[in-house]
């Protein structure tokens, strides 16, 4: 007799989705957005605007609640870009900004710059980057936006991390600006017109300055916009390649500061609850949603919407750009009582530091810092009729598990090494046997290293005091009570963890622009 053998019964629309991703390669754009929380969002309950086009990709997409990236910009963008947890030693190695300015105050060719660059940067042989997993399995790939990699940038580099088409800056110092005289398009320098300030415009950050505030609406040599050819390139580019796979990365500036927007939002324009910075802020914010609302509408007219996959994150946690004397200020302080936080026992909250948005939705730190603030950000992942509308994730996910995702996905094969791994069975809900997930993430910051696990144990190594401090996220998302002396055991196993995370010294965690970065010459 034949034993019997279970039936495995899947709802229709599984099958069918699994069904179609064997028929056709998705488009794939993802949306970086820079230096902002989740807070911000009205998907998260922000208070004082809405961000209904980003919300969309939540409310139709899959949410994962328990998504890091790294501390700041520049690891954040090379770590997704290659797969591998910032703590790793020799991994990437990142340019200091600034050259790019040279070519304006001191005489230096444009292609003087970009050998200065290419001359530290090199050759990475054996990095597998992002775009060449898409351009192995068919795709023509774009970046539009800030720099791919570190502070300074080179057409040959862009070429060689795999990308077919790219528009936007290539020096991080020029990317704290929103008028750029230049940007370069696939290694030709080109000018803007009308803008003339050789920093692109860059204002100062405190709105109780009134000079400053002049500044900011002083359009003087500030007369376009840089997310305005931003979107214009990344509708020309979804146009030129609706007949054939594409993937389009931007790096957006917004909304990073210091603050500035052509004009106050209509939302925001009439609160008489924030200050005139904070609603420059705030309008950028809008700014963004209302071009991501802008890519979904262009996305529906060519008929290509149902086969496009749109990701939404942020390149790390929330930061600050509307400091206003007796609101917020910088450096971070209790504005109850002055006193600046230390980062080990009192740290910054929305509440006492002043943060009327809340933007890092009610968690302790910010950018550069190894709280949650400072490393939690959103992640949407959006594919309307193949991904199921309104799932939400608890899985431990980082931004560098999307490149073995997509390769997944795409079925390209991985080099070894990578620290990301899939989580595409979460998004096609798809039973894997023995599905491959993380024990436990690292990431660095300036504090030094930090690991959470799985199971919601976080151990934060605080550089500074060599002081290792213990937190069971579950219980205890704001970081508040610190059970090291309490669970001497559990910090020992994840001390040894950590330690493995960071090729055996934490010190590859503990960042510096000494350490990290260099100079350009």
């Amino acid at each position: 007799m034949n034993a019997l053998r279970p039936i495995l019964v899947f709802p229709l629309w599984v099958l069918l989705s699994l069904s179609s991703f064997a028929q056709q390669k998705p488009n794939v754009i993802y949306i970086l957005a820079d230096d902002m929380g989740a807070g911000m969002l009205s998907h998260y309950r922000q208070r004082y605007l809405t961000t209904p086009a980003i919300d969309r990709l939540a409310r139709e997409g899959v949410v994962f609640e328990n998504s890091y990236s790294s501390a700041y910009c520049a690891p954040s963008r090379a770590t997704l870009l290659t797969g591998y947890n910032d703590c790793r030693k020799g991994k990437y190695l990142l340019t200091r900004g600034g050259i790019y300015t040279k070519t304006v105050t001191a005489g230096l060719s444009d292609t003087e710059a970009q050998a200065k660059v290419n001359a530290i940067v090199g050759n990475e042989p054996d990095v597998q980057y992002l775009p060449q997993v898409f351009k192995a399995a068919g795709y023509v790939t774009a970046e539009i936006g800030k720099l791919d990699w570190g502070f300074a940038t080179s057409n040959e580099q862009l070429k060689r991390h795999g990308w077919d088409e790219h528009y936007g800056y290539y020096d991080h110092i020029q990317c704290h600006g929103f008028y750029p005289m230049f940007l370069h398009e696939n290694g030709q320098r080109i000018a803007i017109p009308g803008n003339t300030d050789p920093e692109a415009g860059k204002s100062g950050e405190w709105g109780s300055d009134s000079l400053q505030e002049q500044e900011r609406w002083n359009r003087n040599g500030k007369q376009v916009y840089s997310q305005d050819l931003f979107l214009q390139k990344m509708l020309s580019f979804i146009r030129k390649n609706k007949d054939r796979p594409f993937f389009l990365f931007h790096p957006t500036q917004l909304p990073h500061g210091p603050v500035a927007i052509p004009a106050i939002h209509p939302e925001v324009a009439l609160r008489t609850d924030l200050t005139p910075i904070e609603k420059s802020y705030a309008s950028m914010v809008k700014r963004l949603d209302d071009d991501v609302a802008v890519i979904l509408e262009e996305l529906k007219r060519l008929g290509i919407a149902e086969n496009t996959m749109i990701v939404f994150s942020s390149d790390n946690g929330h930061e600050l750009y509307y400091s206003f004397k007796g609101r917020v200020e910088k450096p971070y302080r209790d504005m109850r009582t002055g006193k600046l936080f230390t980062d080990v026992a009192d740290k910054f909250y929305s509440r006492v530091g002043g943060d009327v948005f809340d933007g890092n939705h009610g968690l302790a730190g910010l950018k550069r810092s190894n709280w949650e603030g400072g490393v939690r950000v959103p992640l949407f992942v959006y594919w309307p009729g193949k991904f199921r509308k309104g799932l939400v994730s608890k899985r431990l996910v980082t931004n560098y598990d999307f490149l073995a995702t997509v390769a997944d996905l795409l079925h390209v094969p991985l080099k070894d090494g990578k620290d990301g791994v899939s989580y595409l069975s979460v998004l096609q809900q798809k039973p894997v046997k023995n599905s491959p997930d993380h024990s436990a993430i690292a990431f660095g910051s300036f504090m030094g290293p930090a690991l959470v696990t799985a199971d919601g144990w976080k151990l934060r190594y605080y550089a500074p005091k060599k002081l290792f401090q213990l937190y069971f996220l579950p219980k205890d998302p704001r970081e508040e009570t610190d059970l090291a002396s309490t669970h001497p055991e559990k910090v020992k196993q994840l001390q040894q963890v950590l330690l493995e995370k960071c090729d055996g010294e934490l010190e590859n965690g503990w960042f510096s622009d000494e350490k990290n970065t260099v100079e350009v010459r």
